[in-house]
């Protein structure tokens, strides 16, 4: 992903209407801070919008609200204590459950769970969740290049535009 980013960022950053503003608003948090991990956290949540997926169905922010991680169904979680920005917690969470925790970062929490999921998927022969599969679809074809001959026509244009 990191290879991709100052091109995706441009992508993203071309984006017109109420999803190039959403987008507008996510990147700017990249600008007062260096920190690699929310640069990239930024891009992916950048991603999510500008396929037409609410990035708030799997990133979840929590201010000591364990209580609330019992109702998602699936995503990374974040939880901060007393408005710090550093997080408490950051994790993986399916079916209401904590799978993973303390796992550093809110990318490094996308990438277990995208790893899993992946892992699941072909082993039962299902497909993505429905509110993410573009999202999870750009990372399986793009980014990993597995099976990259079949693409959605949204993950088809960004593709071109990735890489002219």
């Amino acid at each position: 992903m990191d290879h991709f980013s100052d091109k995706l960022t441009q992508i993203f950053q071309s984006k017109g209407g109420v999803k190039g503003q959403k987008i507008k608003c996510i990147l700017a948090m990249t600008d007062s801070c260096d920190d690699i991990n929310i640069r990239r956290e930024c891009i992916l949540r950048s991603l999510v919008v500008y396929v037409n997926e609410d990035p708030d169905v799997f990133f979840k922010e929590y201010l000591d609200a364990e209580r609330d991680i019992a109702t998602t169904v699936m995503g990374t979680y974040t939880i901060r204590r007393d408005g710090h920005e550093e997080p408490e917690d950051v994790g993986v969470v399916i079916e209401g459950i904590k799978v993973l925790s303390n796992v550093g970062s809110v990318i490094m929490g996308f990438i277990m769970l995208f790893i899993m999921l992946f892992g699941l998927i072909y082993a039962l022969d299902l497909a993505f969740p429905e509110n993410l599969k573009y999202t999870f679809e750009f990372f399986q074809k793009i980014i990993m290049n597995l099976d990259g001959h079949k693409l959605n026509a949204k993950i088809q244009q960004l593709k071109i535009k990735l890489f002219s």
